[in-house]
C-alpha cells in the first residue's frame, strides 16, 4: 500500500474537513474547503483509498505546503 499526503496548495484557513480517519474516499471526492481571499477552494482526492490521518483542524491557518491529511491507497 501506498500513501498520498495531501498537502495545502495556498495559504488559507480550513473552513471545513469533509473526511474523517477511517472514510473510504474516491478520485476526485472533496476532502475539505479552504478559505483564501474570501473564496472556498475545495480540495480533492487524486487517489481511491481510505483517510488514515488528519493532520489539522476547521478554522486553523495553514501555509503553502503544509499537510492536511493521509490517504492510503
Amino acid at each position: 500500500m501506498s500513501v498520498e499526503i495531501v498537502t495545502s496548495p495556498m495559504q488559507g484557513i480550513v473552513s471545513s474537513l469533509c473526511v474523517t480517519v477511517g472514510d473510504e474516499v474516491n478520485e476526485g471526492d472533496v476532502l475539505c474547503l479552504i478559505e483564501a481571499m474570501k473564496m472556498l477552494m475545495p480540495i480533492e482526492s487524486s487517489v481511491r483509498g481510505k483517510v488514515t490521518e488528519i493532520y489539522t483542524e476547521e478554522k486553523k491557518p495553514l501555509v503553502k505546503g503544509e499537510k492536511i491529511l493521509a490517504v492510503e491507497y
